[in-house]
């Protein structure tokens, strides 16, 4: 049979995406061709809890060798010596040094968080965070030799932004992809929900390719809710859609009314459901409007807490039942995401100023956030429904370039909720050594976990189960383990 060209697939797909947003759940069957994921998603059905998945997209690619820091003194000095007096975070003799962590599990060594993440040492002593050791793509699983004889297939494009970008939001490094997973596990679980009020994924970053599926449709929403029309109300209104309301012969002019009263529909709805969650001070734990790293710098805005805090307020109004008022999901799941993580220069000041600068303000940001976050679904009460974990690019080089530290793979990340089994790391943390057993040639860390497996750990979670992880991870058999057990 003849493949179908992906241009014309393209084109179809975003007809049939909006079709499905005015239509909702009634042209399941018709939105999808593939028959064996018809009778998946019939089978993911007996659902009854409220879950939540919340990503937190690190724009750039985060460089994770100074989130995680070694802290057995020898190791350290190793560390040190390597990434060079511009970048490495100290362990003793300084105003700010890492933060030791006591994991309840022991692989062998110890280590600290970079001194601006207070919060997410607090959360991880609490049980609420876990840290996986150097997971990114893979298409196989590969060691150094294999790297460099090439006998095995690489992600296309390894250190390219977009590329790698696309590969951690699909999962699928070795096709060209055309969902997103978070979008095959929405499509999935959505005849659970069957009637929901608004899409099962939601984004506050915009367009991503994340939540890309073939039944759900991703809503975009900014930090202060739905988007309206703007200088469009009252009779203006009214009038509009009572036009969108009429039938058209033209199938086109058809899908495209259908989604825009749809689109007007769905913002009313959901401002009014988060209006009771708008005060200031509902939230017991603030959400930071700025930002001050603990280590110094001067304050800043932070559009990741906004986003996270949006988030919040949609939680609390997607968990709420429609007798009260909310949207009585089931299953939500979100995307965030923060830019200014592509720190090829000014990542710190200079020479032996290594804690303050512009990484360690965007992990200042991202501890306080997160923190802010957590306490929000304490708060709500779902702290063991929603579960939040960190992606980006790839990792970043381990040697310093001078300025800042270039494009990398394999990364550390973390995820964070009260149904995760925290204090605890996972995965293995690489040989912190140019030319080592876990490096390219360059300090480069090729991952030991691939990212199939952390997110198929993250959508058994969430509902998925072991017959249909295959569908949402097609390459998932390759690896060992298809569950890591962080949750």
């Amino acid at each position: 049979m003849k493949d179908k060209d992906v241009s014309v697939l393209t084109r179809r797909g975003f007809i049939r995406q909006a079709a499905c947003a005015a239509l909702g759940t009634g042209a399941l069957s018709a939105a999808i061709g593939d028959l064996r994921f018809i009778n998946s998603a019939v089978a993911q059905s007996a659902i009854s809890d409220y879950k939540a998945l919340v990503c937190v997209f690190l724009s750039g690619g985060n460089d994770s060798n100074n989130l995680i820091i070694p802290t057995i003194p020898s190791e350290h000095a190793d560390y040190a010596a390597i990434r060079s007096d511009v970048l490495a975070i100290p362990i003793s003799g300084a105003a700010n040094v890492a933060i030791p962590l006591s994991p309840l599990n022991s692989d062998g060594h110890d280590y600290g968080l970079h001194p601006a993440c207070p919060e997410l040492a607090t959360l991880f002593d609490e049980s609420k965070l876990a840290v996986l050791f150097n997971t990114g793509t893979l298409v196989y699983p590969m060691t150094r030799a294999e790297y460099r004889s090439g006998v095995l297939a690489k992600p296309p494009q390894l250190f390219s932004h977009s590329d790698q970008v696309t590969q951690w939001q699909t999962s699928i490094p070795d096709r060209p992809p055309l969902t997103g997973w978070g979008g095959r596990c929405a499509d999935l679980l959505a005849a659970v929900q069957p009637g929901a009020p608004i899409s099962l994924a939601v984004t506050v970053a915009g367009a991503n390719t994340f939540e890309v599926g073939n039944i759900v449709s991703q809503y975009s929403v900014t930090t202060s809710g739905a988007i309206n029309l703007s200088s469009v109300s009252g009779a203006r209104l009214q009038a509009l859609t009572n036009i969108l309301a009429l039938p058209y012969p033209n199938l086109q002019v058809q899908a495209y009314s259908d989604v825009g009263e749809h689109a007007i529909q769905t913002g009313g709805l959901l401002n009014a459901a988060i209006a009771s969650t708008s005060a200031a001070n509902y939230w017991t734990t603030p959400f930071p409007t700025t930002v001050t790293s603990p280590t110094g710098g001067n304050p800043f805005g932070s559009n990741l807490a906004r986003q996270l805090q949006m988030i919040a307020r949609l939680i609390e109004a997607g968990s709420r039942s429609a007798l009260a008022g909310g949207f009585g999901m089931k299953r939500q799941i979100f995307f965030c995401q923060v830019g200014g993580y592509d720190t090829h220069s000014g990542q710190t000041p200079g020479s032996s100023n290594t804690t303050i600068g512009s990484h360690a303000n965007l992990l200042a940001e991202l501890s306080q956030g997160m923190f802010a976050f957590q306490r929000a679904m304490e708060q709500l009460g779902l702290s063991n429904n929603v579960t939040t974990f960190t992606a980006s690019d790839f990792g970043r080089t381990f040697p310093c370039n001078g300025d800042g530290s270039d494009h990398g793979w394999g990364a550390h990340h973390l995820i964070m909720g009260g149904a995760v089994n925290g204090r605890r790391t996972y995965g293995r943390f690489p040989t912190l050594a140019v030319n080592g057993p876990d490096d390219t040639s360059t300090g480069r860390w090729i991952p030991t976990t691939a990212i199939d497996q952390y997110f198929a750990t993250l959508a058994t979670w969430f509902g998925v189960d072991n017959t249909n992880l295959s569908t949402v991870f097609p390459n998932l058999g390759r690896f060992s383990s298809p569950n890591l057990g962080f949750v």
